[in-house]
């Protein structure tokens, strides 16, 4: 199947192709004639499945063959990154038209954002704290949305946006499109769903495993041993882009620190960071300056970066879901990744979860040239493997 045959503006086809895009992905090839047809919709696909443009396209396509001068759509999304990135992927789209749209999200100067709004726009792509911010001030109006897409939906209830994303329903039109999509349906997504939209159809790709373009391998290791493990690890890895997670933006920043003393260039991505780090340290990492980026969960969803070899597990992550969220990370568009998870005895129920959902036992591998009973120093803490109390992710996208 084409992109032809969806039967999208003609501008929007030339678009598409300047973009390099020749092929529907499965989520794209069910979910846009659904919205093409006007449908509201609940989508199930993984990260990494082009579901931002089985979205987009739609949305565009209906805003240039009944044009107007208004907010049209509206796009709420969990993270500035997000945001940043749907909001880029309509300007590929919408070149050559005179479609207009802002991302509003928190951690920048709220002044460009309203100049937009004030100018106009067609489509407003939001985190949910700062529009709200917009709405509240006057600056952003809702009145005359036609199509609303809550995208990452289990992500934004993860961060606790369910009771503004319930406020901000409240000013948009209840005679509107909506399309909902969602990694996993927990009852509140599916509450919300259910009083949300219309009749929607219901479109799954790939709905709870890592995509199969991935290879897993686990790696024992005692925690007071996994920066040596991970440098000898990265030593004998093609080291060309690499995602590292941890569990904590100080172990994030602590590991880079590790890290930037070896041969290695590599950043981080953090809450503690500011929206122009985190903006340089992304641009930098996708365009080859660094060959590594520590992050946190922050970075689990969305991140549209092409390329990316290898994702390492420095830390497990809390859920069996959280790990395909940033096991999604690689692997993406049929290409194939690796996925290497440093797991310690405590680890271990979690790692049953996982096999659980893949239906198989992942390999456990050794290095034969690491020495794996270095006793652990005496005056380390305690507290070091304690696994620490989740916090809010709200204040970072306001």
């Amino acid at each position: 199947m084409s992109f032809n045959q969806f039967n999208l503006d003609s501008r929007l086809n030339t678009a598409i192709k300047r973009a390099g895009f020749y092929k529907p992905t499965p989520i794209q090839t069910s979910a846009i004639p659904i919205a093409l047809a006007g449908h509201d919709l609940i989508g199930t696909a993984q990260t990494g499945t082009g579901k931002t443009a089985a979205f987009v396209l739609p949305i565009l396509h209906k805003l240039l063959n009944n044009p107007g001068k208004r907010t049209r759509a509206l796009i709420i999304t969990p993270t500035r990154e997000l945001a940043e990135q749907i909001h880029q992927t309509i300007g590929i789209f919408s070149s050559g038209t005179n479609i207009r749209s802002v991302a509003i999200y928190g951690g920048v100067g709220a002044a460009p954002q309203i100049e937009a709004l004030h100018r106009g726009v067609e489509i407003i792509v939001a985190c949910p704290g700062r529009l709200l911010d917009h709405i509240q001030n006057k600056h952003a109006k809702l009145g005359t949305v036609e199509v609303l897409v809550l995208d990452e939906a289990d992500r934004m209830l993860d961060m606790g946006f369910l009771p503004d994303i319930k406020r901000i329903l409240r000013h948009v039109p209840k005679k509107r499109q909506t399309m909902l999509y969602s990694a996993t349906f927990p009852k509140e997504i599916e509450q919300l769903a259910s009083h949300t939209l219309y009749k929607p159809k219901r479109v799954a790709i790939g709905l709870v495993r890592p995509a199969y373009t991935v290879d897993h391998t686990l790696f024992p290791v005692p925690q007071h041993l996994k920066s040596r493990l991970l440098i000898k690890l990265l030593d004998q890895t093609e080291t060309k882009s690499i995602l590292i997670f941890t569990r904590t933006k100080h172990r994030a920043q602590n590991l880079a620190k590790k890290i930037k003393r070896t041969k290695y260039k590599v950043t981080s991505l953090h809450g503690d960071r500011t929206q122009g780090q985190r903006r340089a340290a992304l641009n930098g990492f996708k365009q080859g300056r660094y060959q590594i980026m520590v992050a946190t969960d922050i970075a689990a969803r969305g991140l549209d970066i092409d390329g990316i070899s290898h994702v390492i597990n420095y830390d497990m992550p809390g859920t069996a879901d959280a790990y395909i969220h940033r096991i999604g990370r690689t692997g993406r568009a049929q290409r194939t990744g690796e996925a290497f998870t440093f797991v310690t005895p405590d680890d271990q129920a979690l790692v049953q979860k996982i096999e659980k959902i893949m239906k198989q036992k992942l390999p456990k591998k050794t290095l034969s040239d690491f020495d794996y009973v270095v006793p652990k120093p005496k005056n380390q803490q305690r507290t070091q493997n304690r696994r620490p109390r989740p916090s809010s992710s709200r204040r970072y996208n306001r």
